[in-house]
């Protein structure tokens, strides 16, 4: 029996997330500042999008059929959105993580049946990953994905990775606010997001401003910095210019730092009831920079990128 409203797995409720008003926590402010709740994906964060479009565009160009494996580095949320797809879909799913990344996501992806290598840091602690703990990572997957001849989802090269938000997430946020944006603002990580979503609304309109945001310590994108340094926005500002990134699609530049990223994110959740975790954190209080900032009222779109959920063993919600 076929029931219209029945979802047949998982997969076919990744997208389509909402777009949330933060009117309590800009009050006072006459712009709206909005968040794309990517945190309401089934592996709770924005990398489900991509995770499931890198797998679709593979078996459509041949390059893997269910039994195969699949690897891919990751600080975790990538590494769910692929677990959930492969488990689904019939892949082997192997997991390359540096052991600095937050334990839930470790075990998230483990509980839906992929296998996890993680990677001693190399000079980071727990909970800050560095440019070198990235490059140790990515070294052991190489190894691994010639000796098990496994097909790399590799999320910082693949077009995929922005094709799943120039035609999902930026459609939606059109969609949601009727072609009401003024401005979006998110973090640069592998920037599958932030160049896919800001691609299709300066499509729609060349005018709609884009705010990269990056960590104070890891500024590299604005020429800010060319040394790493340490801190908590975890998949973000590992000191390396992202192979998907397109500076020609950034107006403006943010950074922020861990103190505020950290206490932006705890309000959210204390004045919004949205629990997210450090990068969500970073992401609002860009946007309410540039929502202040402006002699005008505007609409700034940004994103909820995960849960606070994979962050209760960190320092974040203490």
């Amino acid at each position: 029996m076929r029931f219209p409203s029945v979802s047949s797995s998982i997969l076919d409720v990744v997208g389509q997330t909402p777009l949330v008003a933060l009117d309590r926590l800009a009050a006072g402010c006459p712009s709206r500042v909005l968040a794309k709740l990517e945190s309401a994906n089934p592996g709770l964060s924005v990398k489900d999008r991509p995770a499931l479009q890198i797998i679709v565009d593979a078996e459509r160009q041949g390059l893997i059929r269910p039994g195969d494996t699949i690897i891919e580095r990751t600080s975790g949320n990538m590494g769910t959105g692929l677990a959930l797809a492969s488990l689904i879909k019939g892949y082997k799913l192997v997991v390359v993580m540096s052991a600095g990344n937050t334990v839930e996501r470790q075990k998230a992806i483990r509980a839906l049946g992929a296998r996890v290598v993680l990677v001693p840091q190399v000079t980071g602690k727990p909970g800050q990953v560095t440019g070198a703990d990235l490059k140790r990572v990515e070294e052991v997957t190489n190894q691994l994905t010639r000796k098990l001849k496994a097909f790399r989802a590799d999320q910082f090269k693949n077009p995929s990775s922005v094709k799943a938000h120039e035609t999902g997430t930026g459609p939606e946020i059109w969609k949601q606010t009727g072609g009401h944006v003024d401005a979006f603002v998110s973090v640069v990580g592998s920037s599958g997001s932030f160049t896919g979503v800001s691609r299709y609304l300066k499509k729609k309109n060349p005018a709609v401003r884009c705010v990269a945001v990056e960590p104070t310590n890891a500024a590299i994108l604005s020429g800010k910095r060319k040394h790493p340094g340490r801190h908590k926005l975890q998949g973000v500002g590992y000191m390396e210019v992202p192979q998907l990134y397109d500076p020609a699609l950034v107006d403006e530049f943010v950074s922020i730092g861990d103190r505020e990223a950290m206490h932006t994110a705890r309000l959210l959740g204390r004045t919004e009831g949205i629990l997210a975790g450090y990068t969500s954190g970073a992401n609002v209080a860009a946007a309410l920079r540039v929502a202040r900032a402006s002699k005008t009222p505007i609409t700034v779109v940004t994103i909820v990128t995960d849960s606070g959920l994979k962050y209760f063993s960190t320092d974040l919600y203490e």
